[in-house]
């Protein structure tokens, strides 16, 4: 129990902090459409190597319930859940889009919520 409890403490931890870090992201689309659009899953891919990278952690499992369409100031929430089933909320907003390039900031919530039992 104390693990998991750790678990979940560094991931929050570690993930608030990149969260201040991870302004620069960005990930690319081009499927020929006027607005770029980022599908979940590239999302959910680029935001877990970017968390891994800041935090020298193992890349953590993300989860987004859907595409990021490419607007400033879209956002949308995806799921970061740690290995004891704990799980720690990440908003993603888009900053800027350049052609086909989507440029986000990444912000992770202060507070995991616990496993259910």
């Amino acid at each position: 129990m104390l693990k998991a409890r750790l678990t979940a403490a560094t991931w929050t931890l570690s993930a608030v902090t990149a969260g201040a870090l991870l302004a620069g992201c960005s990930g690319s689309a081009s499927d020929g459409k006027s607005e770029p659009e980022l599908s979940k899953g590239k999302l959910a891919d680029t935001v877990a190597e970017k968390l891994a990278a800041s935090t020298g952690q193992a890349k953590p499992d993300i989860s987004c319930p859907e595409n990021l369409k490419g607007n400033v100031g879209t956002t949308t929430r995806c799921k970061l859940t740690a290995s004891d089933g704990s799980t720690l909320g990440v908003t993603v907003k888009v900053t800027s889009v350049d052609r086909d390039k989507i440029n986000f900031g990444i912000q992770a919530d202060k507070t995991p919520t616990p496993a259910q039992s």
